[in-house]
């Protein structure tokens, strides 16, 4: 799953840059709501209730990870996750979230 991401990373325009800054506490709350049942999704937390879900910190520790790129990757199908189906808002607070995570920038 990680390795997809870094693919994804890849194929993101380097002209996606300039996104509309999201809310990591609404990214929070939709993340609690939406991704908890599979992923860690708390800081500190490692091990994700599903096994095969990487914890959302190791997904935004993953070299390269930006606002667009995740949001780009939660746009993809992936064939281990069901397809969410979130708002723009939700979608760009989920990743402003999630890319906050990573402690090593």
């Amino acid at each position: 799953m990680i390795r997809r991401f870094a693919i994804l990373l890849l194929m993101v325009p380097a002209g996606l840059h300039a996104q509309e800054q999201g809310d990591p506490s609404a990214g929070l709350r939709v993340a609690r709501e939406t991704c908890a049942a599979c992923h860690a999704v708390e800081a500190g937390q490692n091990q994700s209730p599903r096994t095969q879900a990487p914890a959302f910190t190791r997904i935004a520790q993953v070299p390269g990870m930006t606002t667009t790129a995740l949001t780009v990757a939660l746009r993809t199908s992936h064939e281990t996750m069901p397809n969410i189906m979130l708002e723009p808002k939700q979608l760009r607070d989920l990743a402003v979230y999630i890319t906050s995570l990573n402690t090593h920038p």
